[in-house]
């Protein structure tokens, strides 16, 4: 069983993925996990599909009953740095954890060996290096349903730390009310959240789930602009059509009670740090426990068939 601290020293990595390149993106997340590292880190957090990046804009030819031979193309590149799991990108990755002697989170995109299907999945590590968990998105968000299939695993897993569960949705998971009830219902304390959502309703968003779950939220959002991705993509007039910056970020903590722990992070690669109170965890669920004293199961209840 692992011992309690009252404190953690939190990394959440605002940055561009070297866009439709997994090597690339494989070795600049390991170089700001040594980085983090050197700061003290013992949780580092990236966003949401870093590995191979998020491809925002591109429709890859689809539309209802047809697709392009062009698009395909431009799917196939995005498959080829699609991510096995376990494989040598978790490998490295694990490495770097383990040499950082941090718990680390990511999202890649994950291709399954049999099938290639691809899925939106958030990884985590342990301080020895272990692979805890792969958690695909259960629902791909609009057109994002041409790209990855539905989470078919690990739906709602957590990892035990020396700072309570650790668990994670992506992105407009949050949305999904009953998913953070199966989360709170595993006592999280660290709800992690790798994103690609810079608009404003989400930063209110994110402070009500604080607050509801009685716990720390990690908003880790990416940034990354229109002349990141490659050249050599079909859709060129699809990019050309979007704005400069492509995702601002909007990174951030915040605690139980629904406050800001840090600044939110816009319009730029950074590493955000902070000192979390993990006291304030027990402390915020004194009047206000969603599954415990405040919770009525004889009313109300949750079934999950999780995988």
């Amino acid at each position: 069983m692992l011992t309690l601290k009252d404190t953690c020293r939190i990394a959440v990595v605002q940055a561009a993925p070297v866009m439709f390149d997994s090597e690339a993106s494989t070795e600049k997340a390991v170089d700001l996990t040594k980085k983090a590292a050197e700061k003290g880190a013992e949780l580092i957090v990236f966003p949401e599909l870093f590995i191979p990046g998020y491809p925002y804009g591109i429709t890859y030819g689809f539309t209802v009953g047809s697709r392009t031979a062009e698009g395909r193309e431009d799917w196939k590149k995005y498959y080829d740095n699609s991510i096995v799991v376990p494989g040598p990108e978790t490998e490295a990755l694990g490495k770097a954890a383990e040499e950082a002697g941090a718990f680390l989170s990511i999202g890649v995109s994950e291709r399954d060996a049999l099938s290639a299907t691809l899925y939106n999945s958030n990884l985590l590590f342990s301080p020895k290096g272990e692979l805890l968990f792969s958690h695909r998105k259960l629902k791909p968000t609009g057109a994002e349903r041409v790209v990855w299939g539905d989470g078919d695993k690990d739906l709602f897993p957590v990892a035990e730390s020396p700072w309570g569960p650790i668990g994670s949705l992506i992105c407009w998971e949050s949305y999904m009310p009953l998913a953070r009830v199966a989360l709170y219902e595993k006592g999280v304390t660290l709800y992690i959240s790798p994103n690609t959502n810079d608009n404003e309703e989400w930063q209110s968003t994110i402070r009500h789930i604080a607050i509801e779950g009685r716990c720390y939220f990690v908003n880790c959002d990416m940034y990354f602009t229109k002349d990141m991705y490659p050249k050599d993509l079909n859709c060129s007039d699809e990019i050309a059509k979007l704005p400069d910056t492509v995702c601002r970020g909007g990174s951030c903590v915040i605690d139980p009670y629904g406050h800001a722990v840090t600044e939110t992070l816009w319009d730029e690669e950074a590493i955000i740090f902070a000192e979390l109170d993990m006291q304030k965890v027990p402390a915020s669920r004194m009047e206000f426990d969603p599954c415990g004293h405040y919770s009525r199961p004889d009313v109300l209840k949750l079934v999950v068939q999780d995988k």
